[in-house]
């Protein structure tokens, strides 16, 4: 994988770079390789949202080659408690999320983008600063918590909203968990990552996530 200096020179090639190359990698795994791969990250997802147990929770359905399977929210919800919330993306026009429920697979319907999308009743863009954790898609991840995204912006205006003590996760595919990525002011960062060999790897202070990362990989099963 590219690796990339912290200098301010970094600049939007060297993200559209970084991106041409992961999204390479992730297209030459087979059906195989993503099935086993989604279900490791599953599992250690489970493990922490049962340890955490929020009461109100934020993911997204992996499309592609996207780390964690197409029925993530289902496998999510089923591990909540019943009354927690879990709450999905809904793409904005101008590329903003804003929020709504997920209950079941039915609950789902296309949009743009090749999305999947809830149909209940949008609950607005600062939904998310009230969840007790934030799954988000990632093409990579430092082991500062910097997270490269696809470029739209959509992740890094909801994570503005988030405070700074939510566990916030990217999910990862092996070798996306990378020494550096390229960064801007705008760029905000994540707290953990999951990746289908590592495990669950907490990359900052994040309360009740795991171990500094030099402690090494926290695996919970």
């Amino acid at each position: 994988m590219p690796e990339f200096s912290d200098g301010a020179d970094v600049t939007h090639e060297a993200k559209r770079d970084m991106r041409i190359a992961l999204l390479a990698h992730r297209r030459s795994l087979t059906t195989a390789e993503r099935v086993e791969a989604a279900a490791r990250v599953q599992a250690e997802l489970v493990s922490l949202v049962r340890r955490l147990r929020p009461t109100r929770m934020t993911a997204y359905v992996p499309v592609g080659s996207e780390p964690g399977g197409p029925d993530l929210p289902a496998v999510l919800r089923a591990a909540l408690e019943p009354a927690a919330e879990l709450l999905l993306p809904v793409l904005r026009d101008d590329l903003d999320l804003d929020w709504a429920a997920y209950t079941d697979p039915e609950s789902l319907v296309a949009a743009g983008r090749g999305l999947r999308e809830p149909t209940g009743p949008p609950l607005g863009r600062s939904a998310v600063a009230d969840a007790g954790l934030v799954v988000v898609p990632a093409l990579a991840v430092d082991h500062r918590g910097r997270r490269l995204g696809r470029g739209g912006g959509s992740y890094d205006r909801a994570l503005a909203r988030v405070p700074v003590t939510t566990v916030t996760v990217a999910l990862l595919h092996d070798g996306e968990l990378v020494a550096s990525v390229p960064a801007q002011p705008h760029d905000r960062p994540v707290r953990a990552a999951i990746t289908p060999a590592g495990g669950l790897r907490t990359l900052a202070e994040a309360p009740g996530v795991g171990p500094p990362a030099s402690a090494g990989r926290t695996r919970a099963r």
